[in-house]
């Protein structure tokens, strides 16, 4: 009885151990939790900073939820030189200008980031939305008047003369515009596409701003392509050496143009993009994708009319997608792309992490794209699948939040090092509260030249970053390293959704 009590145990044993395994393959856990032992990065406090970071950029009058409550009201009487309203947008950087070309990239960005991974961000969708609504109601008053943009506010000469806050600024509220006869078709086009991108954002939350924004971007498109011409010719003194356009304007003609596509799938902006994409430079091998040259960019958004819309005459932008793809891939036959000791992926030495932020943000699209499609990459010869393109993605971002020689976050705010005297006005000087009585213009120096830290924390801003030694001084006079963008921000905010989702974390 002993034995037969003994060998029925052992059969209930391996019958219990063979259901356990039948269970474990029928029922696999979730793909976004598999792996949450191995985050690296709270991805979810990071997404929220990098939205937070833009209320500390904000320009005009401050609503009542403003959360970053060291900065006050600013640039109140914006637009009045010309007898316009152009009060609010967004300052670019540590200055106190309000630049239209990087302020309407930035609103694509933001809005493609909203559009890819908006539906993973939870409670951080709102955020983003008003992040972008704030840049959008600005742009709207920018283009009120038929074949007319103001695309600056303030004299950037006068003002990087002095050191003082928003809320100080004495500096001269010049107006800048573009018109038929001052054409400036990268400008225009590239709010076309910020004005298309984020009519999707708001298509089914607010169907009648929506309608606005899309009309409008159908309206300065027209403007861009009719009256061709480079901002950089007929504001040279004023936008150059700031933003001027390098690129050209062909890029952003090609770029809006798949912006109005996707947002309207209307023919007219197919037949366009088939007629003139080549002369628009849609095969041009420049990899490089920030807010002067959209050519990548443009080639990642088409591919998915292929891959996804099944769209057979874009079937050049895959090609064209791919060969972006395989310079980025380390060890790739065409592989361009350098990378610092330490795994970085640098472009330049100016505000590095622009590239790093929308490099990695079009991988993880692309990603996106060729998964819903079963397709990979092909490197001559060797394949290159969406898993692959998201590792490299993930690398990258987890180098800008401290996976680096250095140890230290480049997001101010996040992480346990980040650096402590970023080249930023506001948040360099004592804050209203702190200081009530004007500082003026000249004063400010002595804090920038200071090694004190910033007493106002940017919460979210991220630096131009680590050099290609992958070293970084942390000084505030330090405008290449130090420096925080709106537009590195912008596609960084996709990709943290992404990533705060895929570990869990949302």
């Amino acid at each position: 009885m002993a034995s037969s009590s003994v060998f029925s145990s052992a059969l209930l044993i391996i019958f219990l151990l063979f259901t356990s395994l039948l269970l474990c393959n029928a029922f696999p856990a979730a793909p976004h939790r598999r792996h949450v032992r191995f985050a690296t990065h709270n991805y979810r406090d990071a997404l929220t900073k990098s939205i937070l970071f833009y209320e500390g950029q904000r320009s005009g009058k401050l609503p009542s939820n403003q959360r970053i409550n060291w900065r006050r009201d600013s640039g109140l009487s914006d637009g009045s030189a010309m007898h316009v309203d152009l009060v609010g947008g967004y300052y670019d950087a540590g200055d106190n200008v309000k630049f239209g070309f990087p302020m309407a990239f930035t609103t694509t960005m933001l809005s493609w980031s909203v559009v890819e991974f908006g539906g993973l961000m939870k409670g951080e969708l709102q955020n983003a939305r008003e992040a972008i609504r704030w840049a959008t109601d600005y742009l709207l008053k920018a283009t009120a008047q038929p074949d007319t943009i103001y695309v600056q506010v303030g004299d950037a000469t006068k003002d990087h003369a002095c050191w003082e806050r928003p809320e100080d600024m004495d500096t001269p509220r010049s107006v800048f515009k573009i018109d038929r006869n001052n054409p400036g078709s990268e400008v225009a086009a590239e709010t076309a596409a910020a004005f298309a991108a984020a009519s999707l954002v708001f298509r089914r939350v607010d169907p009648t701003y929506a309608k606005l924004l899309l009309r409008r971007a159908i309206r300065v498109f027209e403007f861009a392509d009719k009256y061709r011409g480079s901002y950089s010719n007929c504001l040279r003194r004023v936008v150059c050496p700031y933003y001027c356009s390098v690129s050209g304007y062909q890029d952003e003609l090609l770029w809006g143009a798949a912006w109005l596509h996707r947002a309207t799938r209307n023919p007219t902006y197919l037949r366009y993009i088939q007629v003139n994409g080549q002369t628009l430079g849609a095969d041009e091998t420049d990899n490089t994708f920030g807010w002067d040259n959209k050519h990548a960019g443009a080639r990642i958004l088409l591919s998915k009319a292929f891959l996804v819309q099944k769209v057979p005459s874009l079937h050049d932008y895959k090609g064209h997608a791919d060969n972006y793809i395989c310079s980025l891939i380390p060890g790739a036959p065409f592989s361009s792309a350098q990378y610092t000791p330490g795994g970085l992926l640098f472009k330049m030495n100016d505000s590095n992490s622009q590239y790093v932020t929308s490099t990695s943000f079009l991988l993880l699209t692309y990603a996106k794209y060729l998964s819903s499609a079963h397709k990979v990459v092909n490197c001559a010869g060797s394949v290159v699948t969406p898993s692959r393109l998201r590792v490299i993605a993930k690398k990258q971002v987890d180098y800008l939040l401290g996976d680096n020689p250095l140890k230290m976050s480049f997001m101010v705010g996040y992480g346990p090092r980040y650096p402590q005297r970023i080249h930023h006005r506001g948040s360099s000087l004592p804050s209203i509260s702190a200081h009530p009585a004007k500082i003026q213009c000249k004063s400010g120096f002595s804090v920038m030249k200071s090694p004190s830290p910033n007493p106002n924390i940017l919460v979210g801003a991220v630096v131009g970053g680590a050099d290609q030694r992958d070293s970084f001084p942390d000084q505030r006079s330090d405008y290449e390293q130090s420096e925080p963008a709106t537009y590195i921000n912008a596609p960084l905010v996709g990709a943290l959704a992404y990533l705060a989702h895929s570990f869990g974390q949302l």
